[in-house]
């Protein structure tokens, strides 16, 4: 397995959300990978079988909703999601993972769940959160990005959303909420440790007013395809 962007998938209608970010995003030049992460092996041969059939077809139903029967899927075990999603990460060199918003979240709206949350906290790769309800957006591309005004201005944030923009023909805005748009792009945090996701307080702010799914980006790591 070797890809660009995983998205975390199980087949839950907000992980249905993420599928349509990647979607979008693959025409910048990703590649993308499905992973469904299981949290132990049952001890039982039988309920291992049963267990390790039900994640598969998990991700085969997801292959089937994103159009591509040959997408890459993986089955990984890890503590927690965010963990096994990082672990697999690392050893596939992927650039993002992908996720949906939290189950409770209402359309139109963007908000991490635990597993997204656990890599914003110090992660080392870029992470996407799909606005809730992006699965109904069937033939939607990202048309628009906006990157929050800060001080210093974030230039990964800025390098990445003008990379993105040029490949997607999209265009770009320096202010979240001026207009809508498609994907807001933020970096992390000045003096945050390279290659891990650190978000100031006032972003965070910003982010849970957003109406747009979210990249953030680990410091000094922009996302180029």
């Amino acid at each position: 397995m070797c890809a660009d962007i995983i998205i975390s998938y199980d087949g839950t209608p907000n992980d249905d959300d993420a599928l349509a970010l990647g979607r979008m995003l693959s025409p910048a030049g990703f590649s993308l990978a499905l992973a469904y992460v299981r949290h132990f092996r049952e001890f039982d041969a039988r309920r291992e079988a049963v267990a390790q059939h039900d994640a598969e077809q998990r991700l085969d139903r997801g292959a089937a909703l994103l159009g591509d029967p040959t997408v890459k899927r993986e089955v990984v075990f890890g503590a927690s999601t965010g963990e096994g999603l990082e672990q697999l990460a690392a050893s596939e060199g992927a650039k993002l993972i992908a996720f949906g918003s939290d189950y409770r979240t209402a359309p139109g709206h963007v908000e991490p769940g635990t597993s997204a949350q656990y890599l914003l906290d110090g992660g080392p790769v870029a992470v996407a959160i799909a606005i809730a309800g992006l699965r109904t957006n069937v033939d939607g591309a990202i048309k628009s990005f906006a990157v929050p005004v800060a001080e210093p201005p974030n230039e990964e944030a800025r390098q990445t959303a003008a990379a993105l923009a040029a490949k997607l023909g999209a265009t770009v805005v320096e202010q979240p909420g001026s207009q809508p748009v498609d994907l807001i792009v933020v970096g992390s945090k000045p003096g945050a440790s390279p290659g891990h996701i650190s978000v100031s307080g006032e972003v965070r702010t910003e982010l849970d007013r957003a109406r747009s799914s979210v990249l953030v980006l680990p410091a000094d790591t922009p996302l180029i395809p």
